[in-house]
């Protein structure tokens, strides 16, 4: 292989694999913040399930507060809930792309790098 061709096919995958390495940690901080949102989510409905019927539930508008209902409130949480289990589903699919993306292009370049030497 002419050295400029193989110079090139080197840039080409070590860039692939830096691309994937940093997109993996923007997932993996994304995947702990979902965690971290669903936990709090968890808690919040299990503080207001355990609450009396007719207590008075306030939530957070912009500056002000508004009454809700409870079983709205419990309906907003399953519904925020059910959301944040997709995104982490999506995240987890594209956390092993990456991770697979990385794997080739680190295997690629090393045996292009054999090849050469």
């Amino acid at each position: 292989m002419p050295n400029e061709a193989l110079q090139k096919v080197l840039q080409e995958i070590s860039q692939k694999k830096a691309f994937a390495e940093q997109q993996l940690v923007v997932v993996r901080q994304q995947k702990a913040a979902r965690t971290r949102e669903s936990r709090m989510l968890q808690l919040t409905a299990s503080e207001v399930t355990s609450l009396p019927t007719d207590t008075k539930v306030y939530e957070g508008v912009g500056k002000m507060f508004v009454c809700t209902p409870i079983p709205d409130v419990q309906k907003r949480l399953k519904e925020e809930g059910e959301a944040l289990t997709k995104e982490m589903s999506n995240l987890d699919k594209k956390e092993d792309y990456l991770e697979k993306t990385y794997t080739n292009s680190k295997n690629s370049l090393e045996q292009v790098l054999q090849r050469a030497g």
